[in-house]
């Protein structure tokens, strides 16, 4: 998420939205999100009722649901996912930079900046 929340404006400009799933109840996100600075909307799901829509996992060795990655296209089609091991495997944001520029090139979509300057 660390990664996520660096580089958002990165994500931002390539007209993606970044949206993390959280799995602990409203209080813990507003204060988590506070205190770390979170630029990206949260959602609650203590019920994990998204997250087992999208087939999170859940590992008790890892206390926890595993790091689910998914890319959906403005038709709303899962075109990349990424479903982690362990809690530290998560793609790089270079590899999910490129693949925004490339659905944007399918989309015929230019970069917000470019948009602006319209």
């Amino acid at each position: 998420m660390a990664q996520l929340r660096q580089e958002y404006r990165e994500f931002v400009v390539r007209n993606a939205e970044v949206l993390i799933v959280s799995p602990e109840d409203e209080a813990q996100v507003v204060a988590f999100w506070e205190k770390e600075r979170m630029p990206m909307p949260g959602l609650v799901d203590p019920g994990h009722e998204v997250a087992s829509q999208y087939g999170q996992k859940v590992s008790m060795l890892q206390l926890g649901r595993l790091p689910t990655l998914l890319v959906l296209d403005r038709s709303g089609a899962v075109r990349y996912e990424h479903r982690g091991s362990s809690m530290m495997d998560i793609p790089q944001n270079k590899q999910l930079l490129a693949l925004l520029d490339e659905l944007n090139r399918e989309w015929e979509v230019k970069p917000v900046e470019e948009q602006v300057a319209e």
